[in-house]
Parts: C-alpha cells; sequence; structure tokens
C-alpha cells in the first residue's frame, strides 16, 4: 500500500501476543478482569476484519462480541454463518453471541460454536430491537417473555460448554425498571455476567441512557454487571463506572470509526493523525475486501471514520461510490 502498511501474517502476530500472555488462558482473563472493557456486538460491522482492527491499533485491554448469529442457522449448518462465527487467534478474548426462539436450538448451536471455534464465552442476545428480529420473538422480543428467555439461559448453560454464558439486553421493553424483574430471572436460570444497554427497546438508540438504573440493577445480583450506553471517550467512561458501580463496560457505535478508543479508555491517551488513520483504514479495507471479495459493505465504516470532519460530505459522495482499494487509497 501506499503508505507503507506493513501485513503481518497471523502465525507473526500470534508469536508477539504470546510472547506477551495475550492468548494464554484467555476465558480466564477477560472474565476476572477488573472492570471489563468489551466491544459490543453490532450487526453488520463487529465482523473479523473490523475486530482484527480494533485489536492491532488499541492492544489486548478488551475483550471482542462479535455480531450476533442465528441459532437456527448453525444448527442447519450454513456456510455463511459460520463463516460469520470465524476468528483469528490474535483477537482473543473474544465471545460469539447467538440469538433465537428455541431453547433446545439455542443449546444445540452454543455446543457446535463451543466445539468448532472454542470462544472464550458465548453470548445470547436479549437485547437487539431490529423488527425483523423482534417478530420472532427473538432478541429484545424476550424482555416481552421471561419464562422464555429464563428456559433459554437454563438450556444453553445446561450444555456445559465450559466457558462464560453471558446475556446482553436492554432496560425493558417500554419501561427501564422492567430489568429489575427481568435481570434476577437470568441470574437465577445461571446467566455468569449481564451486559446491559441502558436504554429501552422501544427508545432503540434514541434519548439518553440510563446509568443509574444498571446502578440499582448491579445493587441486587451478585454475577457481574456490565455497562453499556453513551460511553464515547475516557471521560464518560470514567463517568459511568462511578455512576453504575458496573463490573464493566461494553462500547459499541463509539467504536465504529475509532478503534483507537478502547486504546485512550485504558489510559493511552493516543490521537490519530490524519496519515496514521489513513493507513488504518487501508489496513482494516484490505482485511475487508479479503474476507469478503468487495468493499461494497466497507461503505459505512468509511463513512464512520471521517464522520464529523471538515470536507465530510465531499468525501461521502465519493466514499459510497468505492469498489477496490486502489480507488480508496488514490482519495486518501
Amino acid at each position: 500500500m501506499g503508505f507503507g502498511y506493513l501485513f503481518l501474517d497471523e502465525k507473526v502476530i500470534l508469536l508477539l501476543y504470546q510472547k506477551r500472555g495475550l492468548v494464554r488462558n484467555s476465558t480466564i482473563m477477560w472474565f476476572n478482569k477488573k472492570p471489563i472493557l468489551a466491544l459490543a456486538p453490532l450487526a453488520g460491522y463487529t465482523d473479523q476484519p473490523f475486530c482484527c482492527v480494533c485489536r492491532e491499533v488499541s492492544g489486548e485491554n478488551f475483550v471482542i462480541f462479535r455480531e450476533m448469529v442465528s441459532a437456527e442457522a448453525i444448527v442447519r449448518g450454513n456456510k455463511r454463518t459460520f463463516q460469520m462465527c470465524e476468528f483469528l487467534a490474535l483477537e482473543r478474548p473474544i465471545v460469539l453471541q447467538i440469538f433465537g426462539v428455541n431453547s433446545s436450538a439455542m443449546a444445540r448451536a452454543a455446543k457446535i460454536l463451543a466445539e468448532k471455534f472454542k470462544p472464550d464465552g458465548l453470548d445470547i442476545n436479549m437485547g437487539c430491537s431490529v423488527p425483523k428480529v423482534v417478530r420472532q420473538g427473538a432478541g429484545a422480543g424476550l424482555l416481552k417473555n421471561i419464562r422464555l428467555a429464563q428456559e433459554i439461559v437454563r438450556s444453553v448453560k445446561g450444555a456445559n460448554l465450559g466457558i462464560p454464558i453471558s446475556v446482553k439486553t436492554r432496560l425493558g421493553w417500554t419501561k427501564d425498571e422492567e430489568i429489575l424483574k427481568f435481570a434476577p430471572m437470568l441470574e437465577k436460570a445461571g446467566a455468569d455476567l449481564i451486559s446491559i444497554h441502558a436504554r429501552t427497546a422501544r427508545q432503540g438508540f434514541s434519548g439518553q441512557a440510563n446509568w443509574e438504573r444498571i446502578a440499582k440493577v448491579k445493587k441486587i445480583l451478585k454475577i457481574p454487571v456490565v455497562a453499556n450506553g453513551d460511553i464515547v471517550s475516557p471521560e464518560t467512561a470514567k463517568e459511568c463506572l462511578k455512576t453504575t458501580n458496573a463490573n464493566g463496560l461494553m462500547i459499541g457505535r463509539a467504536a465504529i470509526g475509532n478503534p483507537w478508543i478502547f486504546s485512550l479508555i485504558s489510559g493511552k491517551n493516543f490521537a490519530p493523525n490524519l496519515k496514521e488513520k489513513a493507513r488504518v483504514i487501508l489496513r482494516h479495507a484490505e482485511l475487508h475486501e479479503k474476507f469478503y471479495g468487495n468493499l461494497i459493505n466497507f461503505r459505512p465504516h468509511l463513512l464512520a471514520y471521517f464522520k464529523g470532519e471538515p470536507g465530510a460530505r465531499k468525501k461521502r459522495e465519493k466514499f459510497v461510490k468505492i469498489t477496490t482499494l486502489a480507488e480508496l487509497e488514490k482519495i486518501l
């Protein structure tokens, strides 16, 4: 590439990480870390290329939660879904996330993923508010069906996978106090950890995250609680931990276009200049093209990298037409 990026083979990177102790006992490392710092699972974004970039620019001080996959698709052996679950050793510690409404299928899918990929944890999605997911009763739809939510957790936990079983959810379907009943039921069913997006399903991503409600959940649970929502900087990270007394933080949208955020929150004051940003964007694009075969779905990432910067509108017009690495390098 024109910016002089040194492409390292995965085996080389893995060797470097092993020397630093990253991939040794990674399951224990992430789950017992205080505070836990995590990349939230975001459909369409937290795929292998993006997660690798986050790890490369922010180091090992956070756990990766991959984008959700359908339990039914896993059970059916869907090739595309399995591809979504593939990860490189340098991504560890890593947690795979599943969604669905059939407790038996959820347990079977969890077992398949645990045996095939050996992740450092398995997460159950009970927070996605996308209509096509909720209409199935999955994702945030489970907030309206506590019995089924419990049954799913018990089934997955009963598969005895030997890794932490966590749940990502929201404060409730319409009222944020619903979590005060929902969370203890998940704990009782066997969840090892709960991460909570501090908004209701009806809110989606609108309004302000209610960290105070997570603080109340933390007081009534014995298992770790991870706070999510409106954590966009080292300052808000510190404020959220202070307000919630949570065991950790999970960052989602704020990481898109800003894979350096985990390094910043970990206390490494590094703000990339334009040349460094261009280098990382090209690296991300290279990994994306290698994984998918094209850059069409990379365009949203491009827009995020330059969001709020001078001339963003003109860049946007060019970015939405990008199809090759050569075109991208020329623009950058």
